[in-house]
């Protein structure tokens, strides 16, 4: 018989794989999310927010034996690109064989947060009859260390481009199209197109805070606002 996808995502993948570029010098020997935030790297405070999700998925590609390594004896499956980055859309497509049919979550890793599990809140507003991706995202004012406007309106619960939500990096995507896709590398702003055009791109918003670490000055940024949420 065949297998029913499950309609709960219980799959994360986190995005690990660019050359950190923004950061400078910072990345010319280290991969960004191996980078420290607050005495930890940056990959184990995302990692932090998946426990209790199967399975947990992370590419990689600049200094991809760093994160290898990094994770080695862990329960975290690696998906090297080699020998070129394949993007979100293709880097999402060639972990699929780890992390199986149905939606899954997804998460970058250069970011850090304060305030609920960013997860959570994707799941309890889920809703795979309504949704094919469901974004998280927060708007300008608790967006510390943004750089430029926002990516999206969000009216009524549905995004379109341009507006002043900024994306988090975090998100449940269904999957079933990426089969579909001939090219291996892509991104998924592929699906949410679609997603957008069939009505089905959603989003929620983030309350608490968050802060990009995409820069170096994130770095800084984040650790003031970790320090003032533990106070």
């Amino acid at each position: 018989m065949p297998v029913t996808a499950p309609q709960t995502p219980a799959a994360v993948m986190l995005f690990a794989a660019g050359f950190g570029t923004r950061m400078g010098a910072l990345t010319a020997d280290t991969p960004k999310p191996l980078l420290p935030v607050a005495g930890r790297p940056l990959l184990d405070h995302a990692l932090d927010l998946t426990h209790g999700l199967s399975p947990r998925v992370v590419n990689a590609h600049y200094r991809a034996e760093q994160v290898v390594r990094h994770l080695a004896g862990t329960d975290v499956h690696v998906s090297v690109e080699a020998p070129e980055i394949l993007d979100t859309g293709g880097g999402l497509k060639r972990a699929l064989p780890l992390l199986g049919p149905g939606p899954v979550f997804t998460l970058n890793t250069d970011a850090v947060w304060s305030g609920p599990n960013p997860l959570d809140i994707l799941r309890a507003a889920w809703s795979p009859d309504q949704m094919d991706a469901l974004l998280l995202c927060v708007p300008l004012t608790r967006a510390v260390g943004r750089k430029g406007g926002g990516d999206f309106s969000l009216t009524d619960g549905h995004l379109a481009w341009q507006g002043d939500a900024v994306y988090t990096g975090a998100q449940i995507v269904k999957t079933a199209r990426l089969a579909q896709v001939e090219e291996d590398a892509f991104s998924l702003h592929r699906l949410w197109n679609e997603a957008l055009t069939a009505g089905r791109f959603c989003g929620v918003t983030y309350p608490g805070t968050w802060c990009d670490v995409g820069h170096p000055e994130g770095i800084r940024l984040a650790e003031d606002m970790l320090r003032h949420s533990a106070t």
